[in-house]
């Protein structure tokens, strides 16, 4: 395999080339037919180009040289029910906006999610839109269209600090058919909020714990029933 034209799809697809990502996996191909990586990274340009049918295809022949490829089988289940030429339109991150800030970001699983025709075509780093206007905070595409919703503690929360002035973005962090997780950045802190900080620290559930010498320590002092005659 060309390791240098392998580099360079994988470049291509991190900067949003897929026409260029598409034609390098094809050259890589024309060597090496069989070649599951090249195959899946393929597969993945078509799918962003709206080329869906294609797309599945290529997936489906990975399986059938693979059967446990776990990105082709993900990617199988995630564009279920999305028809050739639909493009969702969405803004992707870099990486460093997944840095942790203590009171400042968390990462929540969202509930009731919405179709799979909407969320099969979001991938991680998608930045999406908090919809605070209703009673739940839901969260939605840049254009609109439902993805799920945040819980109800935190929805009623982010609605009173966001009627305080503060800003927020939404990321999707990952996402499967059964679960779709995004990553909330508090961005700007209203005057009215004062020192309020928009998440609570996790919660750590500490069990206590006695080491095993202290124990056979206890059951040598108890005695025994012929000591005791």
């Amino acid at each position: 395999m060309d390791i240098d034209l392998a580099q360079q799809s994988i470049a291509a697809a991190l900067e949003g080339s897929w026409e260029k990502a598409v034609t390098l996996n094809k050259e890589i191909l024309k060597e090496d037919n069989k070649n599951v990586d090249a195959l899946n990274r393929l597969a993945r340009a078509l799918s962003e180009l709206g080329e869906i049918s294609k797309a599945k295809k290529i997936a489906q022949q990975v399986i059938d040289l693979d059967p446990s490829n776990s990105i082709a089988i993900k990617a199988l289940k995630k564009w279920t029910g999305i028809k050739s030429g639909d493009v969702i339109p969405s803004k992707t991150s870099s990486p460093e906006v997944f840095l942790e800030e203590p009171g400042k970001t968390k990462m929540v699983s969202l509930l009731h999610l919405g179709c799979m025709s909407v969320i099969g075509k979001l991938d991680s780093g998608d930045e999406v839109m908090i919809n605070d206007h209703c009673h739940r905070v839901a969260i939605t595409t840049m254009d609109g269209k439902y993805i799920g919703r945040l819980p109800d503690d935190l929805s009623a929360r982010l609605k009173k600090l966001i009627s305080l002035g503060n800003v927020y973005k939404s990321y999707i962090k990952s996402i499967d058919p059964e679960n779709v997780e995004v990553f909330l950045r508090e961005v700007q802190r209203g005057k009215k909020a004062g020192d309020t900080a928009s998440f609570f620290p996790e919660k750590i559930d500490y069990v206590s714990y006695t080491p095993p010498e202290l124990v056979r320590k206890k059951e040598v002092l108890v005695p025994t029933q012929a000591e005791e005659s």
